[in-house]
């Protein structure tokens, strides 16, 4: 039965442990564009190699405009200052303009000056500023944070199996 209770403590660090690797090894590279289906119904679908999201943005929050085979350029729009796109990563550009705070709630579309030829993307602005609610974790674990959380499994696990094998020990000998 003892022997039991120490397999399972055991297991469960391991399981902790292998539950926490894959985190560990995520990293926050550049992921496929997904499109949902309100986007390709309002235009947003990418064919002319332009996506924003979200479609419907609120007053001062920010929108992201991703270009497909885009080597940089600037995006334009009446509802926000020009924003440079960042360098291409496998053929994605991105840029995230800030919507101005006044921008007046409606329709706009922006302009995409890549290569030599303009792209536009229609969106919308939402009247009211949008919740500011931090990162909300958007943001993934520095090596700092995953090293220190990993230590602290370990210790947990080493704890358990230290505390099991006295309490062992101490009822073995009263036997």
């Amino acid at each position: 039965m003892r022997a039991a209770r120490t397999l399972a403590v055991t297991a469960t660090a391991f399981a902790a442990l292998g539950l926490a690797a894959p985190l560990a090894t995520a990293t926050n590279g550049p992921s496929n564009v997904t499109v949902s289906p309100l986007q390709a119904e309002r235009g947003g679908d990418g064919s002319n190699g332009v996506s924003v999201s979200p479609f419907a943005v609120h007053q001062g929050a920010i929108l992201t405009v991703t270009v497909r085979g885009c080597a940089g350029g600037t995006v334009t729009s009446n509802a926000f200052a020009t924003t440079t796109l960042s360098p291409a990563v496998n053929g994605v550009s991105t840029a995230t303009p800030r919507i101005f705070n006044n921008a007046t709630p409606g329709q706009y579309n922006l302009a995409v000056q890549c290569n030599g030829r303009t792209l536009t993307q229609p969106f919308r602005v939402l009247a009211g500023q949008g919740a500011q609610g931090g990162l909300g974790g958007s943001m993934a674990p520095s090596s700092t944070e995953m090293a220190i959380g990993g230590s602290l499994v370990a210790a947990a696990a080493l704890g358990g199996g230290v505390f099991i094998a006295r309490r062992r020990r101490m009822t073995g000998a009263g036997v």
